[in-house]
């Protein structure tokens, strides 16, 4: 028999394995039997049905086409020459046969070909009764099957009820003392003591319990527990505290790590409490990130195979004269939060893109004349639906780079790439848009600029993002400048305008999400400069803007140049 619980646990498992063996087995058994028999079926009769039938066709087919029906009846009686599996089959087919090389002998004679019918009439009725009674022995085996199965799965169902019934106590009861003798101990009964004659694991951790009984018992007796009770009060208050906590005195002496921190450090508290940082910083990495590292960033730490994100905050003691606690807070629910978020926007504007596209097309489907006439206000309204779906579309597109930002996918395609192509693509883009509000574009570019190392299509982007935010922002028939000089081993691209401009407070902020300058009379997503500033930073560039209110606002940014 089974001493331990871990034992008990095993056998019994393996004895409810062995029943679904049994169970299984049986099934498996008499499924495999029936396959076979209806496979003997269709192998050993269903073949010579078939070509009895073709044999019956191509003899009513004689007199359309003698030698094709002559042709294909001797192939057919040549494989039922080879599927003989039914007694008193082997003489029908051989008198089939003498009959039939009549037949091709020439005999067409009535008589003949009557006994041709009723020998291929007997060899499909022979076929026949063996398919009626295998069907008859599978329908009998079928029952067998059934009612074996079905009284053994009933005679395991009831044994495996009576274990499931009897098996649980042998693990709940020994629990439900210990319970019992916990509530005791937790009501200061120390004389409380707990009963398993079983030599199991529940009846070692018995005599423990009663060991500590005891001992909890003698101690309630001494003064000492006074003050260990206020020990532990200031320790469970320490430990009471969500975040991971560190107190370090002015002699850099750590204080005290609650629970939250030392599952962090994967330290005990014996190792951590009373030493000084500098040796501990030597000897856990974690540790020294968060002593020597000023920043507010948010990290990661792996917790059991997780990972988790944190934020440091650093609390000045003033009463403990130099004393601080260093407290990392669990920013994990609000980083997935944003991953839900990004991934939501990312799913959202792609499955959005589908149907306005398709709308695009159709509204350019009502234009085309051959459809039909539009009226002047009809053609206006179409007009205004375009637009509002390109502005979509447009939304729709920088939400989608703003999530590959922010997943970490954005993918460059980092190249040399001419400065000069990159302005005259930009320019292409917006030239309509500037023309249509008589605004010139000014160039001014350095001569024998070098050749850059970025993502063609991503800077591109960026700089006809700053033309069309300059546009924008302009006023009718005014003046853009964009400007392109190589400077310090990069080159830097700078687009002017001479609109409102941007106040001071605002300019620390123009490149953040969602951010649109209060008051200005032109409305966005405030995405696109965010984007651009993910772009820019990705190809290792630096980005800034430059504004003067009522001067206007210069946007630059600045990519490494290829050495010659």
């Amino acid at each position: 028999m089974p001493t331990s619980v871990r034992n008990k646990i095993r056998y019994g498992t393996l004895f409810l394995f062995v029943l679904l063996i049994l169970t299984g087995g049986a099934g498996i058994y008499f499924t495999a039997k029936l396959k076979l028999e209806a496979r003997a079926v269709l192998q050993d009769n269903y073949e010579s049905l078939s070509y009895g039938h073709i044999m019956q066709q191509q003899l009513d087919s004689l007199n359309v086409d003698y030698a094709t029906a002559i042709a294909k009846f001797g192939e057919a009686l040549k494989q039922q020459e080879s599927n003989i599996t039914e007694r008193g089959e082997q003489q029908a087919t051989n008198e089939l046969k003498n009959s039939f090389q009549k037949l091709k002998s020439g005999d067409t004679s009535a008589a003949n070909v009557r006994e041709i019918h009723e020998e291929i009439q007997r060899i499909l009725r022979l076929n026949m009764n063996a398919i009626h009674n295998k069907d008859t022995k599978a329908e009998k085996t079928a029952k067998n099957a059934l009612a074996v199965i079905i009284s053994l799965a009933g005679f395991l169902c009831l044994i495996a009820f009576t274990f499931s019934v009897n098996f649980p106590g042998i693990v709940t009861d020994p629990i439900k003392q210990l319970s019992e003798a916990i509530k005791e101990i937790s009501s200061k009964n120390y004389k409380y003591r707990i009963h398993i004659d079983n030599k199991d694991e529940f009846g070692k951790l018995a005599d423990a319990f009663n060991g500590m009984a005891e001992r909890l018992e003698h101690f309630e007796s001494s003064n000492l527990n006074k003050l260990m009770f206020e020990k532990s009060r200031a320790e469970a208050v320490i430990n009471s505290l969500k975040d991971a906590s560190i107190g370090i005195d002015k002699d850099n002496k750590i204080l005290f790590a609650n629970y939250q921190a030392l599952q962090l450090l994967g330290l005990k508290a014996p190792d951590i409490v009373g030493k000084y940082v500098d040796d501990l910083s030597g000897k856990n990495d974690l540790f020294n990130f968060l002593v020597k590292n000023e920043g507010s960033a948010p990290f990661k730490i792996v917790v059991e195979n997780r990972e988790n994100y944190f934020i440091k905050e650093v609390v000045e003691v003033t009463q403990g004269e130099g004393s601080k606690v260093i407290v990392l807070r669990n920013i994990t629910s609000f980083k997935e939060l944003d991953v839900a978020k990004t991934n939501f926007i990312a799913t959202i504007s792609h499955e959005l893109k589908t149907p306005l596209a398709a709308s695009d097309f159709g509204l350019k489907l009502l234009e085309d004349e051959r459809i039909g006439t539009l009226s002047k206000e009809q053609r206006e309204l179409i007009q205004n639906l375009k637009h509002d779906n390109q502005r979509v579309l447009k939304i729709l597109s920088e939400l989608l780079n703003m999530s590959q930002v922010e997943t970490g996918k954005l993918q460059l395609d980092v190249q040399r790439v001419n400065p000069y192509l990159i302005v005259d693509n930009a320019i292409e883009t917006i030239a309509a848009s500037a023309k249509e509000r008589n605004i010139n574009i000014d160039k001014e570019l350095d001569e024998n600029l070098p050749l850059i190392q970025a993502d063609a299509e991503k800077t591109t982007w960026v700089l006809n993002n700053f033309l069309t935010n300059a546009i924008k922002y302009s006023n009718e028939e005014s003046q853009i400048a964009i400007r392109v000089k190589g400077q310090n081993g990069s080159v830097v691209f700078s687009v002017e305008d001479h609109g409102p401009g941007i106040a001071p407070e605002y300019l620390s902020r123009v490149f953040e999400r969602y951010f649109q300058v209060p008051g200005a009379k032109a409305k966005g997503t405030g995405l696109g400069l965010a984007i651009s500033k993910d772009f820019i930073e990705a190809q290792k560039g630096k980005i800034w803007v430059d504004s003067e209110i009522g001067k206007g606002t210069t946007f630059s940014f600045s990519l490494s140049a290829i050495k010659a």
